[in-house]
């Protein structure tokens, strides 16, 4: 034992001195037969343990050792044991970045879906890096003759010299068993997808085809569940009877008589004859996919095609196969099957597949389905690299060996990843995936039978569980006695809610259930002969269509995937649902209405006359007041046109005044107002635009007051800001929403009307989110104000008799109806809608509906809220527009007045003979001046183009002096005259009678 610690430390010592070691070192030793588990070989052990473990000696490696043992005295083995063992410590590497794999397929399998899948896989695999991100995975693919054991075994040990981390295949039982064999001599991991009737076990093999003894022994539940006395079992090749021997030597019961016949196609009709002439009617066919048509022909041919007969095959794939001619004579047929098409994950996948072309779409058949081979190879690859990932981020260090079938020297590495990969639990095409003694231990078979449509699953067997029939009237000629249905549902006030508690004992089963759909139930039940058992549905959804997935939700789901026998609630019918499930007549007509908060009351006051105003209004119009007046008395002293002669019978008056001061000017403002007159007429066009508009502005202030006070002092009408779903959309203030998940939110999604396609897109986009996850939520944030929520109207009518502030607004925004769900094809759904059609018939859907909407005691007493509610006073939102029109006419009144004044400050320069500027400013200091606000002296200015001989001078006018000197003349007349030339000045204006031009000009 010192020796062995002796010779292992001095050459650890020198190897560290002379070459860089591997975190790995591998040494080899030989012993002598006899030698095994001597003294000698465990101290060697113990040694490599105690550095290992010591750490002392090369503390960043491991030490692990090759044992080989040999014949006492024969040198020849021996020195070929040493000389394989050296050579096979050199050709130890790191596993690569490229995993090499290999496969074997028979001849007649080139390019068939098995093989494709089998690359399909590993390029997805390499694409999607989510497995082996660090690794590529590569094939080697062979092709061998078929029952060929010797040209196989000669490929596969070509395949093995050059490196494999696995072996996958082949599919051919024979072949099968010699490649096991060299897998387990040089410890490769090997995996199959094929029915592998041996039950020993197989070290390195792991198959993911379920067991032949697990097979047997679903077929025994089913005769079991069936009752069958009589069984014919056929098989095709010489391994079927091997296959099915456990089902012959221990039947499902000692009182079933069995008759087994091997037949081949060539004599199907002769045995199916014997059949029938034996009166057997339950046969168990084991036959080759491929022949599965011919034995149909010959069913068809002996006319064995009618309910009498029940064919049950073993094969997984008959879900794929032409059941044409079956479909509507009410023949038997039922298969298991592995790969479930209605999983979505499934369809998923293999919609991926049929995308990447030509590989995807050649591995599906023409139903774009997939067979249960490729996708069991497809799942052993998944396993495979699963299992190897594994390996390499939790298990010890793999390395590379270049193995030979000539030296059968294992590699070391697989038995390690061996156990990593049969240690993988996931999910695949073929179901859930786990292994136990290297044979798949988790898997699910649906139990299919055929339908009028086509197969349908009816039940599901398991290993741990057994057979569990779902639809327990697949099997019968009418509904037998005592059946219990499934029937889901969701908590929704009054149609489902839990029982209240009385005298402290807690309802148990259907007891804790009550409301109008547990009512109806009950009845329906009685009518057409069933019981039943209520669950709630876990997602609290009644089912809707997710647009990215393509996936459903809540009760549609359950009943899409035969989870629930019925469903019943509020739930809508509509054109997505009926799509994939059935409804029965509806038992309830509803629609679509919005409920919202009843706008609350104010108390009467004194002051209640000022109430059709809000308080900015009269603030508002006070201040319209104030600024009106002061701009009717600016502009009147601005404008020249508001001058004017206070006495016209006296000519030489050579003071002119102004009529709008500032007491006339608020009381002119003010009689109008009141609709009074004030005495006061505007004669400039600067204010009587002044005028117009302050007319048009308490035209309406006045009739909008009358209106409204009418409105507040007789009838006060209950106002809401909403009267219907036009109204809704048009608004963006007032929030609203559905219930998420819902068949009303649906509705608004997919309508294609502009106002529910606007409210959508408002619903879509509004943030806070405006969905609500039940009704109480709803409701909840209708009474918090500012939001109104869009529900189906029966649930509506509900809330509104037990919330006196809450109301429907508007009419109902469309038609449809409540309805009792099934699964597609269900034989329920014709006898619920004559039981719905009886019920309603007798009244009974209406007494229930009276019972649990207005005679449950809590109804609340609602007042006539015509005559309670006040009206909304005007508000600026209401009659700001008037303000603005007011405001414009000003601005407009303002700027005719600055013309009317640079038109006169013109004309006055031109007479006087002064520059603009400063004419204006003598005007304008004029015109702001306080003292003598309402006269000024009127200049007396001639037309300098005028003269006494061209100028005609009525009989009652006489010439004035001229002011200042200078020959300007004005001319003074009647009251009427005068104000006729005002409004006619301009130069070159004609007058008629034959009146000579003139100006006249008033400063």
């Amino acid at each position: 034992m010192i020796g062995w610690w002796f010779r292992i430390w001095s050459l650890l010592g020198l190897l560290s001195k002379v070459l860089p070691l591997p975190s790995q070192i591998r040494i080899g030793a030989i012993f002598t037969d006899d030698q095994k588990d001597c003294p000698a070989e465990l101290a060697f052990k113990y040694a490599i343990y105690k550095i290992n473990k010591a750490h002392d000696v090369l503390p960043n490696n491991t030490l692990v050792y090759d044992i080989q043992y040999v014949p006492k005295e024969d040198s020849f083995r021996t020195t070929k044991r040493i000389w394989s063992l050296l050579g096979l410590l050199s050709k130890v590497l790191p596993l690569p970045s490229q995993i090499r794999i290999g496969a074997i397929f028979t001849d007649d399998q080139k390019d068939c879906p098995a093989e494709l899948a089998f690359k399909y896989a590993i390029y997805k695999i390499n694409k999607a890096h989510d497995v082996l991100p660090n690794n590529t995975l590569v094939y080697d693919i062979q092709y061998v003759p078929k029952e060929d054991s010797f040209r196989t075994t000669k490929k596969v040990c070509n395949q093995v010299e050059h490196g494999l981390l696995a072996l996958f295949g082949p599919s051919d039982l024979l072949l099968g068993g010699h490649i096991q064999s060299i897998c387990d001599a040089l410890d490769i991991p090997h995996l199959e997808a094929r029915n592998d009737f041996e039950n020993n076990f197989k070290e390195f093999s792991l198959n993911l085809h379920p067991s032949q003894e697990m097979m047997n022994q679903a077929y025994k539940d089913i005769m079991t569940y069936l009752n069958w006395t009589s069984a014919a079992i056929l098989y095709e090749d010489e391994y079927g009877l091997i296959r099915l021997q456990d089902l012959v030597r221990s039947p499902p019961s000692r009182n079933i008589e069995l008759y087994i016949r091997q037949t081949v196609p060539r004599n199907y009709r002769a045995v199916l004859r014997e059949i029938k002439k034996k009166g057997i009617t339950n046969i168990l066919v084991d036959t080759d996919p491929v022949n599965m048509k011919y034995f149909f022909r010959v069913i068809l041919q002996l006319q064995m095609n009618n309910p009498n007969y029940h064919y049950s095959f073993t094969s997984f794939d008959v879900e794929t196969f032409d059941l044409e001619d079956f479909k509507y004579n009410d023949v038997n047929i039922t298969a298991f099957r592995i790969v479930d098409l209605d999983n979505p994950r499934v369809k998923e996948e293999l919609f991926e597949m049929e995308a990447i072309s030509p590989i995807g779409t050649a591995i599906l058949n023409r139903s774009q389905s997939i067979l249960t081979e490729p996708a069991l190879i497809y799942d052993s690859v998944y396993v495979f690299a699963k299992g190897l990932e594994k390996a390499l981020t939790e298990g010890p260090e793999l390395f590379m060996t270049t193995l030979s079938c000539e030296e059968e020297l294992p590699w070391n590495g697989g038995s390690t990843l061996l156990k990593y990969i049969s240690s993988i639990e996931t999910e695949g095409l073929t179901g859930p995936i786990s292994f136990s003694d290297n044979k798949r231990s988790d898997y699910k078979l649906d139990l299919l039978k055929l339908r009028e449509h086509k197969m349908v699953k009816v039940g599901e067997w398991n290993p741990r569980q057994g057979l569990n029939i779902t639809d327990p009237y697949a099997f019968t000629q009418g509904r037998p006695p005592n059946i219990t249905l499934r029937v889901m549902t969701r908590i929704e006030q009054p149609f489902v809610t839990f029982t209240k508690i009385k005298d402290g004992a807690e309802p148990i089963g259907n007891d804790r259930f009550e409301g109008f759909c547990v009512d109806l139930l009950e009845h329906i039940a009685e009518l057409v002969g069933f019981n039943y058992v209520i669950e709630l549905i876990p997602d609290n959804n009644y089912g809707a269509l997710d647009l990215s997935t393509g996936e459903w939700n809540g009760l549609v789901r359950e009943l899409m995937y035969d989870n629930a026998d019925l469903a019943m609630g509020a739930m809508t019918i509509n054109f997505a649902r009926e799509a994939v499930i059935d409804f029965t007549k509806p038992f309830m007509n509803l629609g679509i209405s919005i409920l919202y908060k009843i706008p609350s009351g104010k108390p009467t006051r004194l002051f209640s006359f000022m109430n059709p105003l809000a308080v900015e209004i009269w603030l508002y119009v006070l201040a319209a007041y104030m600024l009106v007046s002061f701009t009717l008395f600016v502009m009147a002293r601005f404008s020249p046109y508001e001058w004017n002669n206070p006495h016209p019978c006296i000519t030489e008056n050579e003071v002119k005044e102004n009529q709008f001061s500032v007491s006339n000017s608020f009381w002119f403002i003010t009689g109008t107002f009141l609709r009074q007159g004030s005495g006061l007429n505007p004669k400039a066009a600067s204010t009587r635009i002044v005028g117009a508009i302050w007319w048009f502005f308490t035209l309406i202030i006045i009739s909008s007051y009358t209106a409204n006070l009418a409105a507040f002092l007789t009838v006060e009408r209950m106002i809401t800001p909403i009267e219907n779903d036009e109204d809704l959309a048009k608004q963006s203030e007032i929030a609203y929403g559905t219930l998420s998940g819902g068949s009303t939110m649906t509705f608004f999604r997919d309508s294609k009307i502009d106002v529910y396609k606007k409210m959508w897109n408002f619903m879509e986009n509004h943030q806070p989110s405006v969905f609500v996850t039940n009704y109480d939520e709803g409701i909840s944030r209708v009474k918090r104000g500012g939001y109104a929520f869009l529900m189906e109207s029966t649930m509506l009518d509900y809330v509104v008799q037990r919330d006196c502030n809450l109301t429907q607004i508007g009419g109902l925004l469309d038609s449809k109806g409540y309805g009792i769900a099934t699964p597609k094809g269900s034989k329920w759904r014709d006898h619920l809608s004559l039981a719905i059609l009886e019920l309603q018939e007798k009244g009974t859907i209406q007494m229930l509906y009276n019972k649990w909407w207005k005679n449950t005691g809590d109804v609340c007493t609602r007042q006539d809220k015509s005559k309670d509610s006040k009206a909304n006073p005007l508000s600026v939102k209401n009659i700001g527009g008037v303000f603005v029109v007011l405001l414009c006419g000003l601005s407009l009144a303002i700027v005719v007045a600055v013309l009317e004044f640079c038109w006169n400050s013109r004309k006055n320069a031109q007479s006087d003979h002064q520059s603009l500027c400063s004419e204006m400013a003598e005007e304008l200091r004029f015109a702001m001046r306080c003292r003598g606000a309402r006269q000024k002296p009127a200049l007396r200015r001639s037309c300098s183009r005028c003269s006494p001989e061209n100028t005609y001078v009525p009989s009652s006018l006489e010439f004035s002096k001229a002011l200042n000197g200078s020959e300007k003349t004005v001319y003074s007349g009647a009251f009427g005259f005068n104000d006729m030339i005002a409004h006619a000045h301009g130069e070159g204006e004609s007058l008629t009678n034959g009146q000579a031009h003139h100006d006249h000009i008033y400063d």
